[in-house]
Order: C-alpha cells, then structure tokens, then sequence
C-alpha cells in the first residue's frame, strides 16, 4: 500500500509544538493554510490544533518559526508507506 492508498489519520506525520519555545508570534498560524494551528487564549501560543490536516512531508511552517518551537518527525518514517 502506497502513501496515496493510506488513509490520513494512519500517516504520523504532523508537527509538534514546544510550548517552552514559543514565542507567541502567530506565524505558524498565518503561513499555514491548511488550518493546522490554532490559537491557545489561555497559554497564549499556537496550538497543533488539526494534525492531520497537515501535508504529508510538508515541513515549511518549521524554519519560519522565530522559536525553534515548531519540529517534525524525521522524514525516513514515510518510507515505509512506499
């Protein structure tokens, strides 16, 4: 079964936010558009709010983060989906 023949939710890969990083700045918020993030009003920094909404091997959120809050899981663990 290929990565194209695999439903969504069974492909691990999505960021993850360090909340100890965060700066709070919203950008990963506003360079998403797949509605990945959202906004947390009570710790006041961005949330992985919707996992699987983000594109399988994109990872172009993370080197616009100030923080170095945002990280991915390494890529080889697509491989097993080919």
């Amino acid at each position: 079964m290929g990565i194209k023949d695999t439903p969504r939710e069974k492909i691990p890969w999505y960021p993850t936010i360090h909340e100890d990083k965060c700066t709070g700045c919203r950008t990963c918020i506003d360079f998403c558009s797949h509605g990945t993030y959202s906004w947390d009003e009570e710790k006041n920094i961005a949330v992985v709010a919707n996992p699987y909404n983000c594109v399988v091997g994109c990872s172009n959120c993370r080197p616009q983060c100030p923080g170095e809050a945002i990280e991915f899981p390494p890529l080889s663990i697509l491989k097993q989906f080919q």
